[in-house]
């Protein structure tokens, strides 16, 4: 089992890493980006249905990019 100075270690970069992404997002609020360009908008009566496409591909490729980096750091 883990220490808890090892599971400390992960909850603060964790927790760093949320900060950051929230940070940014709120930054990229604040300019007026609203919506990135690729998302599919469908309006039916009853509400709208929103479909993300370029969002989640260019998510995708930096999250692969970033658990690929980070799997090579560990098998050091």
């Amino acid at each position: 089992m883990a220490s808890f100075e090892v599971i400390g270690k992960w909850l603060l970069i964790g927790g760093l890493t949320l900060a950051a992404l929230g940070g940014l997002v709120w930054f990229l609020g604040r300019l007026g980006v609203n919506q990135i360009p690729g998302t599919l908008r469908i309006n039916i009566p009853g509400g709208q249905c929103i479909v993300p496409i370029l969002g989640s591909i260019i998510l995708s490729i930096v999250l692969t990019v970033l658990l690929n980096l980070f799997a090579r750091l560990i098998n050091r």
